[in-house]
């Protein structure tokens, strides 16, 4: 689902845009970087494993994933994506999920473009439910989610394959009507 009026982040120098096709190549080069993935369940076989995402991205469909471009107005370049997939219009729910290149650590970019996205979800989406679910040794993507007020929820064991093994994953969520303070279990 291609949306037409993006969140704000409300960092300077940083934007939120569509995803494009015109981006692969960008977003292909920073998750072959084995740092970036090695928490994750991505599984990358080359740029043609991007390419069919935008079979989701593009779709009209109201329950269709949806991708942003976290841009660096700066350098003109992509700094990351954010996303939702999973969606339920009938549970009123998604799945957040986001990257960023090495490049852009340390800089609150993640946690930023985090909370504007779980915050526009509720209000242009109408959902009820934004859950993030994370590899159990993917510590920086907790800590991002907790910043954003996602509460822990509990460890679903051996729930998405991570490069052909079952993987434990931590999962998160943030309803419509938390404070949005940072969750302390």
């Amino acid at each position: 689902m291609i949306i037409a009026d993006p969140p704000r982040c409300g960092l300077a120098g940083i934007v939120l845009r569509p995803l494009a096709r015109t981006d692969i190549d960008a977003w292909h080069t920073y998750l072959s970087i084995p740092e970036v993935t090695e928490h994750t369940s991505w599984s990358l076989q080359g740029p043609e494993t991007l390419e069919v995402l935008f079979d989701q991205y593009e779709s009209p469909a109201p329950h269709s994933a949806l991708r942003f471009a976290i841009i660096d107005e700066r350098r003109e370049c992509l700094a990351g994506t954010i996303g939702l997939h999973s969606r339920s219009s009938a549970d009123r729910r998604a799945e957040l999920a986001y990257d960023l290149s090495p490049l852009y650590w340390g800089r609150a970019i993640a946690t930023a473009v985090c909370a504007a996205v779980t915050l526009w979800a509720y209000a242009a989406l109408d959902l009820q439910r934004v859950q993030a679910t994370v590899l159990e040794t993917n510590m920086r993507s907790e800590r991002v989610l907790r910043r954003c007020g996602f509460a822990f929820e509990g460890l679903l064991r051996g729930y998405r394959l991570v490069r052909g093994r079952p993987g434990n994953f931590r999962m998160y969520a943030r309803l419509a009507g938390d404070s949005g303070e940072p969750a302390t279990s």
